[in-house]
């Protein structure tokens, strides 16, 4: 099922009503796209945030169900859909842990990016340029769906967070990551990281859109989502490294089991 059709065009509008895209934020990233696989790129610093979070989830989602990490492929036989997956520096590592996996992204560019990359390095991992509600119309599901820094930028959070939600099969696993609004990540990711360090490019986030772990929660306990934990992603300023635990003020993910 989540093979079918890989890099096939998709979406406008959709029975149930508009888009839940941002064009604007589409526009933003699809410029970007060819700079996510280059260490010295516009997302430097994502590299390094980003290989923390991998480490972390592939330890992580093999013993939430029920797997062992240290298997060659702990998550093989098991369906993963990551929603906004970029050019793929997620979804193309958490491939290897043996899963069928699919990427899907709203804008065109990044899954041709994504596509590429993961051909060149041999991966095998799907991505369509499709939206969550265009996989749901299809019937499609699997056990563990991500979605990555994906909430902050969307016109209609509850319902993208229900599409996402509905993708994941009963007793599967919802995993998503994105920024707390709190003062302390104003400081941090707008203030410190686009327009003092440029670590980011300036206007990659609007803080009001940042969400609370508490939002996410109200908006997915309607539809049997527990949360089982919260964890954030931190940088350590002496040492520039990022590591996962402590108080989520910025960075954060969270993972949600839907009960049967």
């Amino acid at each position: 099922m989540l093979y079918k059709d890989a890099v096939k065009p998709a979406f406008a509008a959709t029975a149930e009503g508009p888009s839940t895209i941002d064009p604007a934020e589409i526009a933003r990233f699809s410029r970007l796209a060819e700079e996510w696989w280059k260490p010295d790129g516009a997302f430097k610093l994502v590299h390094a945030f980003n290989a923390a979070r991998v480490e972390y989830l592939c330890g992580r989602l093999p013993a939430l169900v029920g797997r062992d990490p240290a298997a060659s492929e702990p998550l093989a036989g098991l369906e993963i859909i990551d929603v906004g997956c970029g050019a793929g520096i997620v979804t193309e590592p958490l491939s290897r842990l043996g899963a069928a996996t699919l990427g899907i992204d709203a804008a065109e560019r990044n899954v041709l990016v994504a596509a590429d990359h993961a051909r060149k390095q041999g991966a095998s991992v799907a991505y369509r340029h499709a939206l969550a509600e265009d996989l749901l119309s299809e019937g499609a599901r699997a056990d563990i769906v991500l979605t990555l820094e994906v909430v902050e930028h969307v016109a209609d959070l509850a319902r993208f967070v229900g599409h996402v939600a509905d993708l994941v099969r009963p007793g599967g696993l919802l995993v998503i990551g994105t920024l707390n609004r709190t003062p302390v990540s104003f400081v941090k990711a707008i203030i410190g990281a686009e327009y003092i360090l440029g670590w980011l490019p300036r206007g990659t986030h609007d803080w009001r859109r940042f969400v609370k772990p508490a939002e996410l929660q109200a908006l997915l306990a309607p539809r049997r989502f527990v949360a089982i934990e919260t964890v954030a992603v931190e940088l350590n300023p002496l040492t520039m490294r990022w590591s996962i635990g402590g108080r989520p003020s910025t960075n954060y993910l969270q993972i949600f089991r839907r009960m049967p």
